[in-house]
Protein backbone atom coordinates (compact mmCIF):
# COMPACT_ATOMS: atom_id res chain seq x y z
CA UNK A 1 0.00 0.00 0.00
CA UNK A 2 1.43 3.37 -0.95
CA UNK A 3 1.88 6.10 1.67
CA UNK A 4 -1.00 8.10 0.12
CA UNK A 5 -3.34 5.08 0.14
CA UNK A 6 -2.35 4.31 3.73
CA UNK A 7 -3.03 7.92 4.82
CA UNK A 8 -6.45 7.90 3.09
CA UNK A 9 -7.40 4.58 4.68
CA UNK A 10 -6.27 5.69 8.14
CA UNK A 11 -8.29 8.90 7.68
CA UNK A 12 -11.45 6.78 7.63
CA UNK A 13 -10.44 5.42 11.02
CA UNK A 14 -9.94 8.94 12.42
CA UNK A 15 -12.39 8.77 15.30
CA UNK A 16 -11.86 9.55 19.01
CA UNK A 17 -12.86 6.02 20.04
CA UNK A 18 -10.33 4.47 17.65
CA UNK A 19 -7.59 6.83 18.84
CA UNK A 20 -8.43 5.92 22.45
CA UNK A 21 -8.34 2.18 21.69
CA UNK A 22 -4.95 2.61 20.01
CA UNK A 23 -3.58 4.59 22.95
CA UNK A 24 -4.80 1.93 25.39
CA UNK A 25 -3.23 -0.82 23.28
CA UNK A 26 0.09 1.02 22.98
CA UNK A 27 0.20 1.57 26.75
CA UNK A 28 -0.49 -2.12 27.44
CA UNK A 29 1.97 -3.25 24.75
CA UNK A 30 4.73 -1.13 26.30
CA UNK A 31 4.10 -2.61 29.75
CA UNK A 32 4.16 -6.14 28.31
CA UNK A 33 7.27 -5.45 26.19
CA UNK A 34 5.51 -6.81 23.10
CA UNK A 35 7.50 -7.20 19.90
CA UNK A 36 7.22 -3.91 17.94
CA UNK A 37 6.41 -5.80 14.73
CA UNK A 38 3.52 -7.58 16.44
CA UNK A 39 2.30 -4.23 17.81
CA UNK A 40 2.24 -2.74 14.31
CA UNK A 41 0.14 -5.65 13.08
CA UNK A 42 -2.46 -5.16 15.83
CA UNK A 43 -2.85 -1.41 15.26
CA UNK A 44 -5.07 -1.86 12.22
CA UNK A 45 -7.89 -4.26 11.36
CA UNK A 46 -7.28 -7.40 9.35
CA UNK A 47 -10.28 -6.62 7.14
CA UNK A 48 -12.93 -3.92 6.72
CA UNK A 49 -16.07 -3.86 4.62
CA UNK A 50 -18.22 -0.82 3.89
CA UNK A 51 -21.66 -1.27 2.34
CA UNK A 52 -24.48 0.99 1.19
CA UNK A 53 -27.97 0.00 2.28
CA UNK A 54 -30.69 1.61 0.11
CA UNK A 55 -34.15 1.75 1.69
CA UNK A 56 -37.28 2.88 -0.19
CA UNK A 57 -39.70 4.77 2.06
CA UNK A 58 -43.51 4.78 1.80
CA UNK A 59 -43.44 8.15 0.06
CA UNK A 60 -41.18 6.69 -2.67
CA UNK A 61 -37.89 8.38 -1.82
CA UNK A 62 -34.79 6.27 -1.31
CA UNK A 63 -32.64 6.73 1.76
CA UNK A 64 -29.13 5.24 1.67
CA UNK A 65 -27.48 4.17 4.91
CA UNK A 66 -23.88 3.11 5.36
CA UNK A 67 -22.92 -0.11 7.12
CA UNK A 68 -19.59 -1.51 8.28
CA UNK A 69 -18.07 -4.84 9.23
CA UNK A 70 -14.61 -4.76 10.78
CA UNK A 71 -12.65 -7.94 11.44
CA UNK A 72 -9.73 -6.99 13.64
CA UNK A 73 -7.87 -10.27 14.20
CA UNK A 74 -8.48 -14.01 13.77
CA UNK A 75 -5.29 -15.44 15.33
CA UNK A 76 -7.23 -17.13 18.16
CA UNK A 77 -10.13 -18.36 16.04
CA UNK A 78 -13.13 -17.23 13.98
CA UNK A 79 -14.34 -13.66 14.33
CA UNK A 80 -16.84 -12.81 17.08
CA UNK A 81 -18.72 -9.56 17.52
CA UNK A 82 -22.18 -8.06 17.27
CA UNK A 83 -23.67 -5.08 15.45
CA UNK A 84 -24.02 -1.51 16.71
CA UNK A 85 -27.05 0.36 15.37
CA UNK A 86 -26.78 4.13 15.68
CA UNK A 87 -27.44 6.98 13.19
CA UNK A 88 -23.91 8.35 13.60
CA UNK A 89 -21.95 5.07 13.53
CA UNK A 90 -18.57 5.37 11.74
CA UNK A 91 -15.87 3.06 10.46
CA UNK A 92 -13.47 4.33 13.13
CA UNK A 93 -15.90 3.65 15.96
CA UNK A 94 -16.67 0.18 14.59
CA UNK A 95 -12.93 -0.57 14.26
CA UNK A 96 -12.36 0.47 17.89
CA UNK A 97 -15.12 -1.86 19.06
CA UNK A 98 -13.70 -4.72 16.96
CA UNK A 99 -10.22 -4.13 18.43
CA UNK A 100 -11.62 -4.22 21.95
CA UNK A 101 -13.47 -7.46 21.17
CA UNK A 102 -10.11 -8.99 20.17
CA UNK A 103 -8.62 -8.09 23.56
CA UNK A 104 -11.75 -9.14 25.45
CA UNK A 105 -11.77 -12.62 23.88
CA UNK A 106 -8.02 -13.03 24.41
CA UNK A 107 -8.15 -11.95 28.06
CA UNK A 108 -11.14 -14.22 28.75
CA UNK A 109 -9.36 -17.17 27.12
CA UNK A 110 -12.03 -17.53 24.42
CA UNK A 111 -11.00 -19.10 21.10
CA UNK A 112 -12.34 -16.20 19.00
CA UNK A 113 -11.01 -13.21 17.14
CA UNK A 114 -12.50 -9.75 17.42
CA UNK A 115 -15.00 -8.21 15.01
CA UNK A 116 -17.86 -5.71 15.03
CA UNK A 117 -20.54 -4.44 12.69
CA UNK A 118 -22.18 -1.04 12.56
CA UNK A 119 -25.17 0.41 10.75
CA UNK A 120 -26.95 3.74 10.72
CA UNK A 121 -30.15 2.17 9.34
CA UNK A 122 -32.29 2.35 12.45
CA UNK A 123 -34.82 5.12 11.85
CA UNK A 124 -38.36 3.99 11.06
CA UNK A 125 -40.52 7.06 10.45
CA UNK A 126 -42.46 5.05 7.87
CA UNK A 127 -42.62 1.50 6.59
CA UNK A 128 -39.36 0.84 4.74
CA UNK A 129 -38.46 -1.79 2.19
CA UNK A 130 -35.06 -2.76 0.92
CA UNK A 131 -34.20 -1.62 -2.60
CA UNK A 132 -31.69 -4.39 -3.17
CA UNK A 133 -32.43 -7.71 -4.81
Amino acid sequence: MSENENREWLGELDHPEYKLALAQFERAAARLNLDPNLCERFKSPQRTLTVSIPIRRDDGHVEVFRGYRVQHDSALGPFKGGIRYHPSVTLGETAALAMRMTWKCALAGLPYGGAKGGSGAIRRPSRATSCSG
